[in-house]
């Protein structure tokens, strides 16, 4: 009897959906049933986005305030292996993301289900990453692999080519001087190499060895320098969040956040990293190995 899989994910411009197609095409080739699903939000966020719909959100995300979903429906009661997709969105799991996979569908399959978790992101997704796992504990559900793609320019550089396809929905090269925006072509096409590496798991039902098999591939790459700078920014946006949330004029507080997310991203950032590259780094190398290690833990 061929294997059931479950894919479900959203994915607001499309990046996801071919990441999950480039994963699931390998399984298909071997005989093993996936069902994709889609999913969308009954008040969908259409790209392009508005700088204020965009920052907009970031409260209700930060916090973990699911959004309505359009309904949908799953073919199978139980399956043998689901992929779940996600996104980061202010470091936070997505709100769509957030709002799908607590859906009581999504839990009743997900409990005692082996589970690997795809994103295609900026590059900063281990705070992301820490609140899925945390959802997937409450669930009940096996995570037993995690695979991450990422936009592999510069910080500062992938940051404005983001904004630049998101404000004109546009995957092109900003001012023809910037790169493309977002996870690149050829490691869309090669997320088809981590779908080869779980299928003899899948078939076997056995899932020891399956996230070391999947780091041999490079499914993971974390970087000190981002880990350091996602590490203070989470704590700020949660501060920010909680704030917002209790304002009666949201909208210049959101506002007041765009400013200090721009002053903190192009000028302190880069000043505490210096700092933290002179006199903190050199004598820490023992810390950072241990958190690595903490955060790329899928327990």
């Amino acid at each position: 009897m061929s294997k059931k899989v479950l894919a479900i994910y959203y994915s607001q411009s499309g990046q996801l959906k071919e990441i999950i197609d480039s994963f699931c095409q390998p399984l298909i080739e071997a005989g093993i049933s996936v069902e994709k699903v889609n999913i969308t939000l009954l008040n969908e966020h259409v790209l392009p986005w508005t700088a204020d719909g965009f920052f907009s959100v970031m409260p209700d995300c930060v916090l973990g305030v699911p959004a309505e979903i359009n309904p949908f429906v799953l073919r199978e009661i139980s399956y043998d292996f689901i992929i779940l997709g996600y996104q980061a969105w202010f470091l936070s799991p997505s709100i769509p993301f957030n709002s799908f996979v607590h859906h009581p569908s999504v839990q009743r399959v997900l409990k005692g289900t082996p589970v690997i978790t795809i994103t295609g992101a900026r590059n900063m997704w281990v705070n992301a990453f820490k609140g899925v796992k945390k959802i997937l504990k409450e669930s009940g559900a096996r995570l037993t692999g995690n695979i991450t793609l990422v936009d592999r320019h510069l910080n500062l550089v992938s940051f404005v080519t983001i904004f630049h396809w998101m404000l004109h929905n546009k995957k092109d090269r900003y001012l023809n001087i910037f790169p493309k925006p977002g996870v690149s072509d050829a490691d869309i096409a090669n997320t088809r190499v981590f779908g080869e590496v779980v299928i003899p798991y899948i078939e076997k039902g056995e899932w020891n060895g399956i996230q070391a098999a999947l780091m041999d591939k490079k499914a993971v790459d974390l970087k000190y320098h981002l880990m350091f700078i996602e590490s203070k920014a989470g704590v700020m946006f949660k501060v920010w969040a909680k704030v917002i949330a209790k304002k009666r004029n949201k909208a210049a507080w959101l506002k007041a956040f765009k400013y200090y997310l721009m002053f903190a991203l192009f000028i302190a950032a880069p000043i505490v990293y210096v700092i933290d590259q002179l006199f903190f780094k050199p004598f820490l190398g023992k810390y950072i190995k241990n958190q690595k290690e903490s955060l790329l833990n899928l327990s």
